[in-house]
């Protein structure tokens, strides 16, 4: 269970298995990212509930990690979910051109992204769980 010692512990944790179950993901059903991407550039709905999920996601990680100045894991999480909430901003306001922008930063080397995001993954959960054993 969390508290305010370990809740960038746990965030880290779940965005790590987050990472790792996306990149697993791609790597069994590859194009699976472009794939998603075309669909929610093509669909207004769509742009707006990930826009909408996106924003509320990185606001929650934002207001709910509590910001310490000295502790290098909670900015990084602090910065992270800032970053998600802006991307959410991104979706809702300049969809189409935001992902226009993700899916050619993406490209033809979803395998290498993929891989990417599991290595990612995995040390997020590494450092989640170093960070959980210590807190």
């Amino acid at each position: 269970m969390g508290n305010a010692g370990n809740i960038a512990g746990w965030i880290t944790f779940f965005i790590g298995l987050y990472a790792v179950a996306a990149g697993i993901g791609e790597f069994r059903r590859p194009g699976f990212w472009a794939k998603m991407v075309k669909e929610i550039r093509e669909s207004s709905a769509l742009q707006f509930l990930t826009g909408m999920v996106t924003l509320v996601v990185g606001a929650t990680i934002y207001l709910v990690n509590p910001w310490n100045p000295g502790d290098l894991l909670s900015i990084l999480i602090t910065v992270l979910g800032g970053w998600i909430f802006i991307e959410g901003a991104l979706i809702l306001a300049v969809g189409d051109w935001f992902l226009n922008f993700a899916s050619k930063l993406m490209g033809t080397a979803n395998r290498i992204w993929a891989g990417f995001s599991i290595v990612v993954g995995l040390g997020a959960i590494f450092a989640a769980l170093v960070r959980l054993q210590i807190g």
